[in-house]
């Protein structure tokens, strides 16, 4: 059920959820987990049940419904490992649905990377409506021109103490600089591992 990426001596697991269209073994998934491998993070990386179907089956197909990832996410951390702080994150749907799941369950923490503050272009449909609920701190580590959330929106909106935003330069919804900025996909990455790991610190 997860796939450990494990450090050499470990100070917390993060049990990591993939996006809506890439499954755990994306470029951005696998390359996310073994920065934060080097920083002294166990990272459990998981298939959500419809991306398992999708990798059977070689079509797209849609995400399940929130409920179903929920309850899915739910079992996957039952298997964390029992001596280390558990926190858990995911990227963009992944991130939205560890951050629901923190609204039930004791965890040390959540980290969201691109998290969908909207649809693109549909910024009256935003998804922050269970930041109060959450047990434990939210981290979101944003591209500073996501189109699921950009900087100057995301700095007007009503976002509760426990929920810190880390600005990546540049950032696409992948945290991906453009080639002008002077930066370059790995930097930016390697900023949000560091980033990510700060923030872990901080709540042990």
């Amino acid at each position: 059920m997860i796939n450990w990426i494990k450090a050499d001596n470990p100070s917390a697991q993060l049990i990591f959820a993939h996006g809506a269209g890439a499954g755990m073994d994306s470029e951005f998934m696998v390359t996310m987990a073994g920065k934060l491998a080097q920083l002294g993070i166990n990272v459990g990386l998981f298939d959500f049940e419809y991306m398992q179907q999708v990798k059977v089956e070689g079509k797209k197909r849609p995400p399940q419904r929130a409920p179903k990832l929920l309850e899915y996410f739910h079992k996957v951390i039952a298997n964390a490992e029992p001596d280390l702080p558990l926190f858990i994150g995911g990227k963009s749907m992944g991130g939205r649905m560890a951050s629901m799941l923190a609204c039930d369950v004791d965890v040390k923490g959540v980290l969201a990377f691109g998290y969908p503050f909207h649809p693109p272009g549909k910024l009256d449909k935003l998804r922050i409506e269970h930041f109060p609920d959450l047990k434990a701190p939210l981290a979101i580590i944003q591209g500073e021109r996501d189109t699921f959330g950009k900087k100057d929106e995301v700095e007007s909106y009503p976002i509760c103490d426990n929920v810190t935003t880390y600005w990546i330069p540049d950032g696409d919804h992948s945290l991906v600089p453009r080639k002008a900025s002077g930066l370059t996909q790995q930097q930016n990455w390697q900023t949000a591992a560091e980033f990510a790991s700060q923030f872990i610190a901080k709540q042990l």
